[in-house]
């Protein structure tokens, strides 16, 4: 076992205070979600902590988001929505602004998600050795198994080594897809290279990650179709400025079935434009309160969103830059983008330089299938999380410490975060955050919620009894 800069691990670190008791809290994932809450717990003020955060890549703060080096890969959200301390919004911007490539950004600009995932992993220099006081270890290895113990819980490493701490937070990430066995669909997290400038490429889905293929597709020089198979066909809405209504909390319909709902946000939505705004200002007010909205829905109404209303909401709610709008929307006016409504069945590969794809058109009991030089998977994050579970999350739900939530969109957490076992009882050692927390709270995957979540539940962790 060995920390990120290739040494043995300390059997100890430095202690904030002779004759405290320390309080130590595993993090299990080294993403976005991880950094944040490793950085929300070690800045609690005051408090006798310290933080093993263990991650498998040998860099923190690029997960599948911001992993992109491609500079054409943007944030869907302004510079002054992304500080990682809800009480500092500046923060982000001032770090660009102590970069001197950076320094002309404005809190209104789209910067890359390269850029970004630069600045998470900074976050958490204060603390690391040899320049920080020494409370972060960073272990660099694959968590395979936890054990609860009767005085804390034990991270088992796929070394065989096993950590113990007081708590454990899961901040491992969006649940990923197995890869296709014979390779017939790529990746997108990963660069397409090798695609031939003039061959068809087919991308199942229409959401941002499709905005970003596109965009390298075209940057790169590509001349041939690409086409965007999803059920509904429908783009991302782009970003404009917005003035967010207001909407008094007593007024809206918590619990109320969908269609109550939905005429609540048109109705909104209707306002914003009569006050001489836009439907963004609707969605950007509702923002605040999605979780609590998420939290009182029954299930069957939370299923029926999932059906029918989540598309519609996700591209007016996960907009793209202006500047990504216009290419995308010039790319469809000439053709070479093509948006097809309809099911992707499934896809096979030929031979190295063919992929078959199987359609189903929307409105059609007819299957077709289209040839291609590539099929990119872009279907999202509602990844089953048992079907394609890593092995931490295989054991944790084959033990019966953990369970997914009934409309398997992630594990089942409570309100506080805690992880709920088999039997339906939250564990008082095992908490989560992010998007592994999804079901409990929906809007979970954008950095403006992860932050606000890290940071009550480093509050009360550190509040915690022993």
């Amino acid at each position: 076992m060995t920390d990120q800069s290739g040494g043995a691990v300390a059997d100890s670190i430095p202690l904030p205070g002779p004759g405290r008791p320390v309080r130590h809290i595993l993090v299990v994932g080294g993403g976005a979600s991880g950094v944040l809450m490793a950085t929300h717990l070690l800045s609690q003020p005051g408090q006798p902590l310290r933080v093993t955060l263990i991650e498998g890549n040998a860099t923190l703060g690029q997960g599948i988001a911001y992993a992109t080096t491609d500079p054409d890969h943007l944030l869907n959200t302004r510079v002054h929505n992304m500080s990682a301390f809800p009480d500092d919004p500046h923060h982000f911007h001032d770090w660009l602004l102590a970069h001197p490539d950076e320094a002309k950004v404005t809190e209104q600009c789209f910067v890359s998600r390269a850029t970004y995932g630069t600045y998470l992993a900074g976050l958490l220099d204060p603390w690391r050795a040899p320049d920080g006081d020494g409370r972060l270890r960073v272990v660099t290895g694959t968590v395979v198994r936890v054990e609860e113990t009767a005085n804390g819980v034990l991270a088992h490493l796929e070394d065989g080594q096993a950590l113990p701490g007081d708590r454990l937070v899961l901040a491992t990430g969006h649940v990923q897809a197995n890869p296709s066995p014979d390779g017939a669909l790529s990746n997108p997290w990963e660069p397409q290279e090798g695609i031939p400038p003039d061959a068809r490429v087919v991308i199942i889905g229409s959401g941002l990650s499709m905005v970003d293929q596109v965009l390298s597709l075209l940057r790169s020089g590509h001349r041939g179709e690409i086409l965007s198979v999803s059920r509904r066909g429908q783009l991302p809405r782009s970003h404009a400025a917005t003035t967010p209504l207001r909407p008094n909390p007593e007024d809206i319909p918590l619990g109320a079935p969908m269609s109550v709902l939905f005429r609540w946000v048109r109705g909104l939505a209707r306002q914003a434009v009569q006050n001489g705004g836009t439907w963004r200002d609707a969605i950007d007010g509702i923002r605040p309160q999605v979780r609590t909205i998420w939290r009182a829905l029954p299930g069957p109404e939370r299923a029926r969103f999932l059906r029918h209303a989540a598309t519609w909401w996700e591209v007016h709610r996960h907009r793209m830059p202006n500047t990504s709008n216009v290419e995308i929307r010039l790319a469809v006016s000439l053709g070479q983008l093509v948006l097809l409504r309809a099911g992707f069945l499934g896809a096979a590969r030929l031979d190295a330089e063919t992929r078959r794809v199987t359609l189903r058109p929307r409105g059609s009991q007819d299957e077709i299938t289209i040839d291609a030089a590539r099929v990119i998977d872009c279907r999202g994050i509602r990844n089953d999380p048992e079907s394609n579970a890593a092995p931490l999350f295989a054991d944790l739900l084959q033990t019966g410490q953990a369970r997914v939530d009934p409309l398997r969109l992630s594990l089942d957490v409570s309100a506080d975060c805690q992880v709920i076992n088999h039997a339906g009882v939250p564990s008082a050692r095992i908490h989560a955050i992010g998007p592994v927390t999804r079901a409990a709270f929906w809007e979970i995957t954008a950095i403006p919620d992860i932050r606000e979540q890290a940071a009550k539940l480093a509050r009360d962790l550190v509040c915690a009894g022993p």
